[in-house]
């Protein structure tokens, strides 16, 4: 009887107390929780007042809002049994401590998984009051992806196609949350309109829960495209903020018909002259299916390929003019056309007047006139003996003398352009007696019995007779002009048998007057001293294009 009155005194004070709101139970817990999969997640539930595990019972649930909406309890507590419900996802990585020193009780989720992010309520009723009090926290799962790749299209892409054209994919593995992929143009960035569609395509991995993304971007390319950078930024969520990473940058082959044509002379980099060959150029802005051709304005054009080049040989005046280069787009069939001007420089054979030959009387002006018709400014310049006696078109000496006589060279040059020349030669004869030009030896010892040539030139106009005589005037042999050099001449050689002393005389004359060289031959007997030779050289016949005559040796008188 006592203690039925005891318990009836004990469940009327807690009613007077529930009544007065002292023992009102309330919970609180994080609204939510964040965590990287792998770890431990704990969520805490904070009982107020603190009234520890005497006469409390706790239960822990996970409600699925993503999948069944079923709410499952997890976990059991009062003052004589701690239980983990069984046949759960979580029931072999959860555990439980507390109540704590300050009312908290503490479910711990290890190895977080995917799957895991669910809603979790933990439930305090109080066993002597009925009082009962609950709180809710959302686990929140992340799983950092892999690094995003992008690939795109490597065939050309035409800026005439109607249709979008499918530029490349992005794509990003193994997220969680589901990552964000945002196509970028030079910076810019890309969203669905006429001229673009963006494709997502969402995987989700049937084991992990983890997310898989791609992106396929398909659009209108324009010929500006060409020099486009195009990339994707990847935004996914972490603990607490959102990450950006972005792919790398692609280019695309957009084609697109030329708009503008330029045709050049790619060589020579110089003025052109006639035997020059010549390569045109033509190239457009454009990098479409495109024939090309190449030809004379109003004339034939010939098809060229890659590089697009018409090769001239042997160019002349006539094949200066106009030229055009044309394009033929074969999608459009538009067709566009360049022209230039080409300029074959000439320069004709140089030609002296009065005539290449002038025969003057010595103190008479000689006059010549050098010209060579050209399309580009000339510049003359006269020639003697390999150097420049004068510069201009007409060669002037007031008073010749026998040594104005000579082959003059007229060179006529294009200072514009490198090489281009053309020359001519005026042969001036001056009338006068010979004079004798020989430069060989006059003195001359040789052995007795031994043979010696003798050589003697003269130079003169008109014709010169040259005759060899002994100093007795014993004519050895007679020659007329062999060869007409420059300003006129002859020359002659002999043979001379050397069995004593000598004289020899060349004269040369003509109807202005002569000249003469004596030769003093020394013969030298056998037993004196080694001889000493002067003479040029020894030969058994005299050179090519001269006249000789060998006469018998004559006694020395």
């Amino acid at each position: 009887m006592a203690v039925r009155n005891t318990g009836s005194l004990l469940l009327g004070l807690a009613l007077l107390l529930r009544t007065w709101g002292v023992w009102a139970i309330e919970i609180t817990m994080e609204d939510k929780v964040e965590v990287h999969t792998g770890v431990s997640a704990n969520i805490i539930c904070t009982f107020m007042p603190d009234l520890g595990s005497t006469d409390m019972a706790i239960s822990w649930f996970y409600f699925d809002l993503k999948g069944s909406g079923e709410k499952k309890e997890l976990y059991y507590q009062d003052p004589t049994v701690r239980e983990v419900r069984q046949g759960t996802p979580l029931t072999d990585r959860i555990s439980v401590s507390g109540p704590g020193e300050r009312g908290d009780v503490v479910l711990t989720i290890h190895n977080v998984r995917v799957q895991d992010e669910l809603e979790f309520i933990c439930v305090g009723k109080h066993l002597l009051l009925g009082e009962v009090a609950e709180g809710r926290t959302q686990l929140r799962v992340f799983e950092t992806p892999d690094r995003p790749t992008i690939e795109g299209v490597t065939t050309g892409l035409s800026v005439n196609d109607i249709n979008k054209a499918k530029i490349g994919v992005c794509e990003v593995k193994n997220g969680y949350p589901r990552p964000n992929i945002t196509w970028y143009r030079n910076e810019m960035p890309l969203r669905n309109s006429d001229d673009v569609e963006v494709i997502p395509r969402v995987t989700v991995e049937m084991l992990s829960g983890l997310i898989s993304v791609s992106s396929e971007l398909h659009m209108k390319v324009a010929m500006e495209d060409k020099d486009s950078k195009f990339y994707c930024e990847v935004n996914y969520f972490v603990p607490g903020m959102v990450r950006m990473t972005e792919t790398d940058r692609i280019s695309i082959n957009v084609l697109y018909p030329s708009t503008v044509l330029t045709l050049w002379v790619e060589s020579p980099t110089r003025k052109i002259k006639e035997g020059d060959t010549v390569r045109l150029h033509c190239a457009g802005n454009g990098n479409s299916l495109t024939l090309f051709s190449i030809g004379p304005v109003n004339g034939f054009e010939t098809a060229v390929e890659e590089p697009y080049v018409l090769v001239l040989e042997k160019v002349t005046r006539r094949d200066g003019g106009q030229y055009q280069c044309s394009s033929l787009d074969i999608e459009t069939f538009d067709q566009i056309s360049q022209k230039i001007t080409v300029d074959v420089n000439y320069l004709d054979p140089a030609e002296v007047m009065p005539g290449d030959t002038i025969v003057l009387a010595q103190g008479e002006e000689m006059k010549a006139t050098c010209n060579a018709l050209s399309s580009l400014p000339t510049i003359t310049t006269w020639f003697k003996d390999g150097e420049e006696v004068f510069q201009g078109h007409t060669l002037m000496v007031k008073e010749v003398t026998l040594d104005s006589a000579g082959t003059y060279l007229c060179k006529v040059t294009v200072p514009e352009i490198e090489g281009m020349e053309t020359s001519t030669t005026l042969h001036a004869y001056v009338k006068g007696p010979p004079r004798i030009t020989t430069e060989q030896d006059t003195e001359i010892e040789e052995s007795a019995g031994n043979s010696v040539e003798l050589r003697c030139a003269a130079s003169g106009f008109p014709s010169i007779s040259i005759t060899w005589s002994t100093a007795d005037g014993q004519v050895i042999g007679e020659a007329t002009k062999t060869e007409m050099e420059t300003g006129g001449g002859a020359e002659s050689a002999v043979r001379i048998q050397v069995d004593s002393d000598i004289t020899v005389l060349c004269n040369a004359s003509n109807e202005y007057g002569s000249d003469a060289l004596t030769f003093s031959i020394k013969a030298i007997k056998a037993e004196s001293a080694f001889p000493l030779k002067k003479i040029l050289h020894h030969c058994t016949s005299p050179p090519q294009g001269t006249f000789s005559s060998t006469a018998p040796s004559t006694p020395a008188s």
